[in-house]
């Protein structure tokens, strides 16, 4: 039984020790990101995910922008100085894709398919969460590493008017991502046997 899929799953980690360097240009890792879109399924074949991929001042000018945001909305009293430190890790890496979902497309699926109508924005997520795991391990593949990360809500009108993101795409999560050299710690998972049923009958 052949596992490459299997070694490629095992090697994508979540890693924040990021550098602001890459084994890959800049433009083997568009043409790999832009691979994993075109080919990751979607419910309908909607096809609905878009990236957004950030180099140089554009990536470190998200992450001071996510920075302000989020100080916006800390309680009084509670210390910025930890966020301050994560927002800084993810600035000092290589890029950052920011995975979003086009909610023009899903509406006109509920209208077209009002039977399922309910069900097109779990539909939505699950095509993004492929779209995540895709380039992640992608990513991996390639000697980066990667995080991901949920500022949302709190940064998406900043990020709008920012990046002049259309106003149909709603922002789904953010992935830092950049050459490593920290060593992984252990990973702890649940019994097997609790989480997979098998029936034969």
């Amino acid at each position: 039984m052949k596992k490459q899929y299997i070694e490629l799953l095992k090697g994508r980690r979540s890693r924040y020790a990021l550098k602001k360097e890459s084994p890959l240009s800049k433009e083997e890792i568009i043409s790999l990101i832009e691979e994993v879109t075109k080919h990751t399924p979607s419910a309908f074949n909607s096809q609905s995910g878009r990236l957004v991929a950030l180099f140089d001042k554009a990536h470190e000018d998200f992450w001071d922008l996510t920075k302000e945001e989020i100080r916006k909305v800390i309680p009084a009293g509670q210390s910025f100085a930890p966020t301050e430190k994560k927002m800084q890790a993810f600035k000092d890496a290589f890029g950052t894709v920011l995975f979003y979902e086009d909610y023009s497309v899903v509406r006109g699926l509920e209208e077209k398919f009002p039977l399922y109508k309910e069900k097109f924005r779990v539909w939505s997520a699950h095509g993004s969460a492929m779209l995540q795991i895709g380039v992640w391990t992608a990513l991996a593949e390639n000697g980066l590493g990667a995080s991901l990360q949920h500022y949302d809500p709190v940064i998406d009108e900043a990020v709008r008017k920012r990046f002049e993101i259309p106003e149909n795409w709603a922002l789904v999560a953010q992935m830092p991502f950049g050459a490593f050299d920290a060593p992984d710690g252990e990973k702890s998972f649940q019994p097997i046997d609790e989480r997979v049923i098998v029936l034969a009958e």
